[in-house]
């Protein structure tokens, strides 16, 4: 699909009290957190992984993320999603959010070249709300200041449209409480962090599949 805008962003729209309540929150003692990488098995203290396999996992994806499904977070993101999505004229039919993802980068942690949606939709194991759809907006919203971090910085390749070298930095979204929305085909990457921590709010946003 060949898209005249790629990416669509917002420039410290989210307040300091929403994100402090948003990592407050991720942060509770009930909040389930995982140490994750890729589409691979997640290590557990029960199903540990041998130190070869975890080293080959880290090379694709090394961070730590917390689940959150609170609907105060979906009501501050969503008037974003949706006004992106008119703004860019991509118009895509979307009517169901998976749970936003709290990511925390610390040093030398990253995310290698990916996208976020699959060629089929979810199986009816998943859910109602799933079955037969995909990832079609991805939002990703920056939570921490960049005087409190090096590296990790996000960026993109636009592999159906031109030179899959070339390579795109999201410069526009490095402030803190900034928004930056896209089609979830699109592919991307957070570098290695240098210095500090990033942490994100990553949201997923599921439609039937494209016709």
């Amino acid at each position: 699909m060949v898209l005249d805008i790629k990416y669509w962003f917002w420039k410290n729209v989210l307040s300091d009290s929403f994100i402090e309540h948003v990592k407050k929150f991720a942060s509770q003692e009930n909040r389930e957190v995982k140490a994750i990488v890729g589409g691979t098995p997640i290590p557990t203290p029960e199903q540990p992984l041998d130190e070869d396999a975890l080293k080959k996992l880290h090379q694709k994806r090394n961070s730590h993320i917390t689940w959150l499904s609170e609907k105060w977070i979906y009501d501050e993101i969503h008037p974003y999603v949706h006004a992106s999505n008119r703004n860019a004229n991509w118009n895509f039919e979307w009517d169901f959010s998976e749970a936003a993802q709290f990511t925390n980068y610390k040093l030398n942690q990253h995310y290698d070249w990916h996208c976020d949606s699959w060629d089929k939709g979810y199986s009816k194991d998943k859910g109602v709300n799933y079955e037969g759809k995909v990832r079609k907006l991805s939002t990703i919203c920056s939570l921490t200041d960049p005087s409190e971090y090096e590296g990790g910085e996000l960026e993109f390749q636009f592999r159906n449209n031109d030179d899959p070298t070339i390579i795109h930095p999201c410069t526009e979204v490095m402030g803190k409480g900034s928004i930056v929305v896209f089609p979830s085909f699109l592919w991307h990457r957070v570098k290695p962090v240098t210095k500090g921590t990033r942490n994100s709010l990553v949201m997923w946003h599921l439609g039937k599949p494209f016709v």
